[in-house]
């Protein structure tokens, strides 16, 4: 696992043991970001189930301003603490130690990307989407980047969110949802 181009092109970030954390491949990373890398620079980033961090890293590297990071597994922040190191993005960068309903019920942010990667079976794919939209923490213009099976249907969101495009990679898929301008 390496960050794919950037201020930190080319480093390797280390990885969480076992298989309790799926990593996001980095073909399908190049596909993701190859879609949204007009979207990033200068924008605050929600990582919120951080894992390993690559995705928030990823967006560091490609000049966002500000990345917050949410894991509720002390060994993924330990481990995404080590990535943030490796890059040299620690001052750019908040590592959150908690749930992710916790961190959004109490979020007073607002971000211009938004990565949702839970494990696929946990049900928080859903509920996430739906704590954000109410709260309403993604700014105008925003992305909401979904990653889930491929084969699962994503809901609609409430207006002033949409739902975008979906991008397939083998068996697994990103769906973009995008926050419009107030009227």
């Amino acid at each position: 696992m390496r960050v794919i181009t950037g201020t930190a092109r080319g480093r390797r970030l280390a990885e969480l043991p076992g298989l309790d954390t799926r990593p996001t491949t980095d073909r399908v990373k190049e596909g993701l970001f190859s879609a949204i890398q007009f979207d990033i620079e200068g924008r605050r980033v929600l990582d919120l189930f951080a894992g390993t961090g690559q995705l928030g890293i990823e967006c560091l590297s490609r000049g966002a301003a500000f990345c917050d990071f949410v894991d509720s597994a002390p060994a993924a922040l330990n481990t995404v603490r080590r990535n943030l190191k490796t890059c040299g993005f620690e001052d750019r960068a908040a590592c959150h130690g908690k749930d992710f309903a916790a961190y959004l019920t109490r979020c007073r942010e607002k971000y211009g990307l938004v990565f949702l990667d839970p494990p696929y079976a946990s049900g928080s794919l859903e509920r996430a989407m739906e704590l954000i939209t109410t709260i309403d923490i993604v700014v105008e213009h925003g992305i909401m980047v979904c990653e889930s099976p491929a084969d699962r249907l994503l809901p609609e969101v409430p207006a002033p969110y949409e739902k975008g495009k979906e991008y397939r990679y083998g068996k697994i898929k990103f769906t973009l949802y995008r926050r419009r301008a107030n009227p």
